[in-house]
């Protein structure tokens, strides 16, 4: 999605109704050829032990996705927030935490044996659109109807919680249109989460997890989570309440690094709102949980004080708590 130079501010968000946000060119492949790499690394990344790394992590990945263990945007690379469901998934399995795909691990994400990727038939409504540019500048943004997604691609990525770069890759002789059967991550196999009995959100791995009634750890999230400007605000909290699809309240003096010829402004709802499409409200006034519209920077970059998911998962979580549920916010 488009990066947005300001970070969410944690005192830029003011409850509305009751919690509205305001927080050298190498020569191209044949199609033939591309048709069949393509098809062959779907067979690699169905297969339960995929000859290549990158096969391997991709399925690894949704895998963890539809155990509630998530990766963020899934994209086929290896790295922290991998690394982070990993290691969240094998705790909860009982199983050592090295964040490292053994076989251990591997014979539990194997337990579920529904493809990993599937194909999809691209409908109307998936390339309708509309799509359109979306401004870096808070104030051009505030004079758009809506935030909606920039091209299909980022829309499908938002979908299938995908890295557009990876949808691409998958499908090189797609030209996105409906009617084109293209190659996803089958992520529809995940059940609803239970009612959470807690949330904890960890500074120290840069993760949200759903705890369970009886204390197991249920769901992960990777988070990007404050910064030395505007810190955690560490404690116990409770949900107030969730709002979907919010508009944005901006408030520059509110922003340590705002532009100072910015004035007060309303960011119309959408994917690329900067709280993206949910804001889970805490008794922490101007504090909460909430989307993105850069997926591919949580758990890589700071914020405002706020939590941060990408907005597939904070939807996720938002569905599973409740006002009054608690919010524990630790080191």
């Amino acid at each position: 999605m488009r990066r947005t130079r300001l970070a969410i501010s944690t005192a830029a968000i003011v409850a509305a109704t009751l919690l509205a946000p305001t927080c050298a060119i190498a020569q191209s492949p044949s199609p033939h050829d591309a048709t069949t790499a393509s098809a062959a690394r779907v067979d690699d990344v169905n297969s339960p032990k995929p000859t290549n790394a990158k096969d391997a992590m991709l399925r690894a990945q949704i895998l963890l996705d539809r155990a509630h263990f998530s990766p963020g945007e899934i994209d086929g690379a290896s790295g922290s927030n991998s690394r982070r469901a990993i290691a969240g998934y094998q705790a909860s399995q009982g199983l050592a935490t090295s964040g490292d795909l053994d076989a251990a691990t591997w014979d539990a994400l194997d337990h579920d044996v529904q493809p990993a990727l599937i194909r999809y038939t691209l409908t109307d409504a998936d390339v309708a659109g509309p799509f359109a540019a979306i401004p870096d500048d808070m104030m051009e943004k505030s004079q758009l109807p809506a935030l909606g997604y920039t091209s299909v691609q980022e829309a499908l990525g938002e979908k299938f919680h995908a890295s557009p770069a990876l949808l691409q890759a998958l499908n090189p002789d797609s030209t996105f249109a409906s009617g084109d059967e293209i190659v996803v991550p089958n992520i529809a196999g995940a059940q609803p989460l239970p009612k959470a009995g807690q949330v904890v959100v960890d500074r120290s791995d840069g993760t949200v997890s759903v705890v369970d009634a009886a204390g197991k750890t249920i769901a992960q999230f990777p988070a990007t989570m404050g910064s030395e400007h505007d810190p955690l605000p560490i404690g116990e909290w409770k949900i107030r309440g969730v709002a979907r699809n919010p508009a944005f309240h901006y408030n520059p003096a509110l922003f340590w690094d705002a532009d100072p010829t910015h004035s007060k402004a309303t960011i119309a709802p959408g994917p690329n709102n900067p709280v993206g499409v949910v804001w889970i409200d805490l008794s922490k006034d101007h504090y909460g949980i909430h989307g993105t519209p850069e997926p591919a920077t949580v758990g890589k970059t700071q914020s405002h004080g706020c939590i941060r998911l990408t907005n597939w998962d904070a939807q996720s979580l938002a569905d599973a708590v409740s006002p009054g549920t608690v919010a524990i916010l630790q080191e």
